[in-house]
């Protein structure tokens, strides 16, 4: 059973963030344009779920798959597209996860979507706060259903999606 718990941040998800993404590195080379910290863990203003969430942008998303056993061996399990298509996702750690990583294409639209929320919510604490108290309620009121958690975090991520998106536009 996977816990919901929320913590403050850590100023340890960082350092965190950059040793997973040297050893991500070496597996992928120089099929990797880029690696962003992404998700709550990368945002000092919100609680979070201490999992490290990681996006990697290749040049091509067909070869990714051809790299599932040696990120098995970094303990990460392939899950392939997981509901998003163009995405290739893999997380670790089992059902007491610490990372999650999410590979796109560049220029898919959720590479975009993903910097824009996360750089949204450091510019601007009272949206942050706003998320923040939303997960920290939802992780007391669910704290053995990560579904439900999910589900009453959706129309919150949903509408700051959009302003993100927005400001990143008007940048």
């Amino acid at each position: 059973m996977r816990r919901v718990e929320v913590l403050p941040y850590d100023e340890k998800w960082s350092i965190l963030f950059k040793e997973e993404a040297a050893k991500i590195k070496t597996v992928y080379g120089d099929k990797i344009l880029n690696i962003h910290h992404i998700g709550s863990t990368a945002i000092p203003s919100v609680y979070a779920k201490p999992i490290i969430d990681i996006m990697v942008v290749v040049k091509d998303i067909s070869k990714v798959d051809s790299f599932n056993y040696e990120m098995q061996l970094l303990g990460y399990t392939p899950k392939g597209e997981n509901g998003i298509p163009e995405r290739r996702y893999f997380n670790k750690g089992g059902n007491a996860r610490t990372h999650h990583l999410h590979a796109f294409q560049t220029g898919n639209e959720n590479i975009l979507r993903h910097l824009a929320f996360r750089d949204y919510l450091n510019e601007f604490p009272d949206k942050a706060k706003m998320y923040s108290e939303l997960k920290l309620k939802l992780s007391k009121e669910f704290p053995t259903d990560i579904t439900n958690y999910i589900d009453g975090k959706n129309a919150l991520v949903k509408e700051l999606d959009l302003m993100a998106l927005k400001w990143y536009s008007e940048k």
